[in-house]
């Protein structure tokens, strides 16, 4: 089954003849599939072959995603005061020196500044990228466009954690450095499409030392805040699929550890069949809103079924995993599709990277604070601690869907 087969007839025609999405979608598939390389291999390849335990990775981790917090924030203003695409490209090229950089870690001091250094720049790059597509696309095409990277995103990291399958079989020292500089050279060589963009970011004419800059500051707008921090609470819902489950489905359930990568995949597959039908409807501030209420339900049950996961016999935590998995992988359509309709629409245009980056920046902090979160509630509680996650993602969607609501009634401008 191609791709191809998942887009939908308006999203093939805008990848088809827009050159920037085209351009993007180029560069994002190359860069993911390197992406995808890494994440196989990486924690692997730090514990077993440098020597650094888990917690020490865990740990390096976190102060990285401190430094990519910052880095969101500062990359949207910076895509306002240089230009998103010579941002983006820049990103680009230094976090894939960092990717080919991991391959020669050999201290826990250099292991932290590569790893400060790979996230710091994918997060700028990731406020450059959303600040590009604000300015080149208008209302709809927003949505479509960031929702056709999202689904070429995933299955670029597919192709790269099939390719890193490899490298775990061989089972080598050499072997594990050698595809980590390969998935680092495939990272930056996706800065060849991005060379190739046209550019987008408005001409401005210099300003003079003092000079009060066009447009409202994303700081002053109180609805734009309120919509980052909820969107910051459902961003957890990654990290609680990513490191809350695996831990979940090894020490709390009868179901075999294995099933955890078909759960990965299950929801990779969803993601790629459904993230662009199912952002059809989040195109604009009020669609955008019920998306996200939608979402934020679905993680609601989605908790409920990882939580019943833990009673039961062997077959039957397998089949409410992967009821859970799919319960979980379409609340993360839904609240992906609300974000970005949210994020765009009700951001000022003459400040569209300041807005941008201090939207990444609350997915940033989502991010860096969602291991923390998860393994301290439904690691750590249970039952009682799934009952507070789904509290948490509840309120959010809720929110999201008044703001959205409220904005609706009283027009999308800031």
């Amino acid at each position: 089954m191609t791709t191809t087969r998942f887009l939908t007839r308006p999203a093939q025609r805008l990848r088809e003849t827009d050159p920037i999405l085209r351009g993007l979608l180029a560069s994002t598939l190359v860069g993911t599939v390197g992406r995808g390389l890494f994440f196989t291999l990486s924690v692997i390849y730090f514990t077993r072959v440098v020597g650094i335990d888990a917690l020490t990775v865990g740990l390096g981790l976190t102060v990285a995603g401190g430094v990519g917090v910052v880095a969101s924030f500062a990359g949207g203003y910076l895509a306002d005061a240089i230009g998103a695409r010579r941002l983006l490209v820049a990103g680009t090229v230094v976090m894939g020196l960092g990717l080919v950089g991991y391959a020669f870690v050999g201290t826990v001091a250099w292991y932290v500044g590569v790893a400060c250094i790979v996230v710091g720049s994918q997060n700028a790059a990731s406020s450059a990228r959303s600040a590009l597509l604000a300015r080149a696309f208008v209302g709809p095409a927003r949505v479509s466009a960031r929702a056709t990277m999202r689904v070429v995103t995933n299955v670029g990291i597919a192709l790269g954690t099939a390719v890193g399958g490899v490298a775990l079989l061989v089972d080598s020292g050499p072997f594990y450095r050698g595809a980590l500089i390969v998935g680092g050279l495939l990272y930056l060589s996706s800065v060849i499409a991005l060379l190739r963009l046209p550019y987008v970011d408005p001409p401005r004419a210099p300003r003079r030392r003092g000079e009060v800059v066009p447009g409202r500051s994303p700081l002053r707008d109180r609805r734009y805040l309120a919509v980052t921090v909820l969107g910051a609470v459902t961003t957890m819902q990654f990290g609680l699929f990513e490191v809350g489950v695996p831990v979940w489905v090894s020490q709390r359930t009868e179901a075999p550890t294995a099933v955890v990568s078909v759960l990965l995949l299950t929801n990779t597959a969803i993601v790629i069949a459904l993230q662009i039908p199912l952002s059809r409807g989040a195109r604009d501030v009020g669609g955008a809103g019920r998306a996200s209420l939608v979402g934020g339900g679905l993680m609601v049950v989605a908790c409920a079924l990882w939580a019943a996961a833990a009673v039961g016999t062997p077959v039957v935590a397998v089949l409410v995993l992967l009821a859970a998995a799919a319960a979980h992988s379409l609340a993360e359509v839904y609240l992906a599709a609300g974000g970005w309709g949210l994020g765009f629409e009700l951001a000022d245009p003459e400040r569209a990277g300041a807005y941008q980056g201090v939207f990444g920046t609350g997915g940033a902090i989502g991010a860096m604070l969602a291991p923390l979160v998860v393994t301290q509630t439904a690691i750590g509680l249970g039952t009682p601690g799934w009952v507070i996650l789904a509290s948490l993602f509840a309120a959010s969607g809720l929110g999201l869907w008044i703001v959205a609501r409220r904005a609706s009634s009283i027009g999308a401008a800031p």
